[in-house]
């Protein structure tokens, strides 16, 4: 799966779970990435916005291949959406679609 179709993966289910301010899975951001940093050695791979201005970022340790997607509303609470194995990096090129001139 490609970062770019994990975060639209997560922006589409991100709305619902911002709305809930009492999850165990959320922290204010700073706290949310110092601990994917020191804990798994993750840095931001991609970023994009999400619904109602959500800010959806993917995690990955290049090293251990971990990956965490997040989701950031405007006060600055951040709340893990997804973690996982075996990240990659990708550079697809389009399919192409038959138009070209």
């Amino acid at each position: 799966m490609t970062p770019r179709l994990i975060l639209f993966s997560a922006a589409v289910t991100c709305a619902w779970a911002l709305t809930a301010t009492a999850q165990q899975n959320c922290a204010k951001r700073d706290l949310v990435l110092e601990k994917l940093a020191s804990k798994y050695g993750e840095t931001r791979q991609s970023v994009g916005l999400g619904a109602n201005n959500t800010m959806i970022e993917v995690f990955a340790s290049l090293e251990s291949g971990t990956w965490t997607i997040t989701a950031t509303n405007a006060h600055g609470v951040t709340c893990l959406m997804a973690s996982g194995q075996a990240f990659e990096t990708l550079a697809e090129a389009l399919p192409a679609t038959g138009n070209e001139l």
